[in-house]
């Protein structure tokens, strides 16, 4: 199991989300954002912007998730 902060992943806080895959850790902060966007949280919205900038490319975003996937697969396992 990995572990990786919200900010790590693009958000905008440390709150700490662990899984055994990207895949799953992705899904977490995922929900995590979501739930962020419902309480119109400032800090998360901007970084959603953000993130919604990078998607306008493909190749950017496409670019981000593999070094996000590196990222996590060179992370030493968490407690």
């Amino acid at each position: 199991m990995k572990t990786m902060t919200c900010k790590q992943l693009g958000g905008a806080c440390d709150m700490e989300f662990s899984a055994n895959t990207f895949e799953e850790i992705a899904d977490l902060s995922k929900t995590h954002g979501m739930e962020m966007f419902q309480k119109k949280d400032s800090a998360h919205l901007k970084a959603m912007g953000e993130m919604q900038n990078l998607m306008k490319s493909p190749n950017a975003m496409q670019d981000w998730f593999e070094n996000k996937r590196k990222e996590f697969a060179s992370m030493p396992d968490s407690d």
